[in-house]
Formats: structure tokens, C-alpha cells, sequence
């Protein structure tokens, strides 16, 4: 997998990532922390077939962050156990030699929190969406741009065809 020296010059010279809060913040000894830009509850159930011909991605309903003061730049969300999507706020350019793997933050496994997420595929561009499971029975808050996740980025042999799914809303 990349290190921080490899994923920095990516970063700076091909734009592996944009729209990033805090560069040397973000970069870590082996990936790249993913920040939380918007949390969505899930409104109805989706449909999975073998060919997506039939698929359904389930209604959402954005969640609004609410700020404690208002000399607060930035809100929280107050989330329930239960099962939340979020999008990131960075942009991810990946190119047909890279594959990338996410991983929960340590802090908020510690938080009885995790994230779920597929394979990153080589050529794909865009935001992301994943999958936030709030197991602690209290909850927890998050605030926004709270680094949430990990990116591994794993070199690979480079493919012809990248990215070519389904995705998105």
C-alpha cells in the first residue's frame, strides 16, 4: 500500500484527492483520513438484483448538523443507534493502477461505531458513500468534517477498463 510520502505527491501533482479540509491533517502514515460532509437517514428499503437492471437505492433524508453556540463554525449530528449513510466531503480520483480499501478510525470503533464500505475500483471519480453503523446504544455525535475513516491505497497492475458500475443517488 501507498505511505503518506507516496499519497501526498498524489494528491499534490495528479489530484488523487480534492476538496480535502486539512492536507497534513488527513495524511497518515499508511492512508488518507475521510471527513464527513453530510449524514443521511434511511426513509424505505432498496432492491439488489445480479444485473442492477432492478435495482433501487433506498429513499434518505439528510440530517442537519446543529451548531451548540452561535459562535460555532461547525454543527453535530446527534445520531441513535441505528444505520446512516454519509458522504464525504473529499473527491477521489483514482487511476487505473490504484485500488483503495477503507477502514473505520480506531476512535470511533472505540465509540461502539463503525463503516462499511466496497472496494474502491481503479478509475473511479467521485465522492463517496458509505455506510455508518452506530451499534452504542447511547449514540454518538459527530461533528462535521470529523475524520470518520481510513483509505488504504493499494497499488495494482494497471487495468484497461476502470470503473464502470452504477453509482450513485
Amino acid at each position: 500500500m501507498l505511505n503518506k510520502d507516496e499519497i501526498k505527491e498524489l494528491v499534490e501533482k495528479e489530484g488523487l484527492v480534492e476538496n480535502y479540509p486539512h492536507l497534513d491533517t488527513q495524511l497518515q502514515p499508511n492512508g488518507f483520513d475521510i471527513t464527513v460532509d453530510k449524514v443521511f437517514e434511511f426513509k424505505g428499503k432498496g432492491s439488489l438484483d445480479f444485473s442492477n437492471s432492478e435495482r433501487e437505492i433506498p429513499r434518505t433524508e439528510k440530517l442537519d448538523p446543529v451548531k451548540r453556540s452561535e459562535e460555532d463554525e461547525y454543527g453535530w449530528w446527534e445520531l441513535e443507534k441505528g444505520a446512516y449513510k454519509v458522504r464525504t466531503n473529499e473527491k477521489f480520483n483514482m487511476p487505473k493502477d490504484l485500488a483503495g480499501i477503507v477502514f473505520p478510525r480506531s476512535s470511533l470503533l472505540r465509540m461502539g461505531c463503525t463503516t462499511e464500505t466496497g472496494v474502491w475500483d481503479a478509475g473511479y471519480s467521485g465522492k463517496a458513500e458509505f455506510l455508518l453503523l452506530v451499534k452504542n446504544e447511547e449514540g454518538v455525535e459527530i461533528k462535521e468534517n470529523a475524520r470518520i475513516a481510513q483509505l488504504l491505497f493499494v497499488p495494482i497492475d494497471e487495468v484497461e477498463e476502470g470503473y464502470g458500475g452504477v453509482y450513485g443517488d
